[in-house]
């Protein structure tokens, strides 16, 4: 039973933990204002090898210029190093970032990619900022205190069935497995039978800040990235949406799917997906 000790806790949390956003948003224009000026329209990589690096590039410039910022804001904070791992983290808070998101779009001249950092307390996501550069644009949530875009309130989309639904879906990392690989092959097949148009694409925060404002109505992954889903999961269920595994159950840092839509439509969602999770 919740008692009245733990929500006013909660409360007391939300209120402070909002005056987290400010720092950590101008941590994350920072290293965007760095990832424009390396921003290139024609990349020229030959190899595996020059896209890794290019990768590993941009991370460094990005990370040398948030990092020290969110240090600042939380100093006793843990910081997860592996923007790829998966799974949960000691008790305490953590800094889950992901300094390019999207950083294989990015690094091929492509628009689709952001910046991220989620204070993690616990394995719960706390606060949560996503800015994308190239527009100038900020996503903010903190628990118990509602989803932002730009300081304006945002809220999911008012659909009610999946056959209207604009639906999304993509690759968790380059480490997944073939019978990951399977799995995503069939609930894709499944899902471009229950909905009206899918989308296969990265990153996932990027699918789910749309989620959140409701300019699409449902995303899901099979495994998980830390840093590619806790931003987005907190931005959806503030703006008022669901975020589960993909059997219906409560989603954690140690689920190996997701699923983010509105209430009108996870339990078909979760009809159609738990098959094949």
């Amino acid at each position: 039973m919740t008692t009245i000790s733990t929500l006013s806790d909660a409360n007391v949390n939300a209120v402070q933990d909002a005056t987290l956003v400010p720092g950590i948003q101008a941590a994350l224009a920072a290293a965007g204002a760095v990832l424009v000026q390396r921003f290139e329209t024609k990349p020229e990589f030959l190899t595996r090898d020059d896209v890794v690096e290019g990768i590993y590039a941009n991370d460094r410039a990005s990370l040398d210029a948030m990092r020290p910022a969110l240090t600042a804001l939380r100093p006793e904070a843990g910081w997860a190093e592996d923007e790829l791992e998966s799974g949960a983290l000691p008790d305490g808070e953590w800094w889950i970032t992901d300094p390019v998101e999207g950083n294989i779009n990015h690094i091929h001249g492509m628009a689709d990619w952001g910046v991220t950092a989620t204070l993690v307390r616990d394995n719960v996501p706390a606060v949560t900022v996503v800015h994308l550069p190239l527009t100038g644009d900020f996503y903010t949530a903190v628990r118990g205190g509602g989803a932002f875009l730009n300081g304006q309130r945002i809220t999911p989309s008012v659909k009610t069935s999946l056959d209207a639904a604009l639906v999304g879906s993509g690759q968790a990392s380059p480490r997944e497995t073939s019978d990951t690989f399977a799995k995503i092959a069939r609930s894709t097949e499944a899902m471009l039978d229950a909905g009206l148009v899918l989308r296969l694409s990265v990153p996932a925060t990027l699918q789910l800040i749309q989620v959140a404002a409701g300019r699409t109505d449902l995303f899901w992954q099979h495994s998980a990235v830390r840093s590619g889903l806790v931003s987005g999961a907190l931005l959806v269920s503030e703006a008022g949406g669901v975020v589960s595994d993909l059997e219906g159950g409560p989603w954690t840092l140690d689920s190996t799917g997701f699923l983010a839509t509105t209430h009108q439509l996870h339990a078909e969602a979760v009809s159609i997906l738990a098959p094949h999770a």
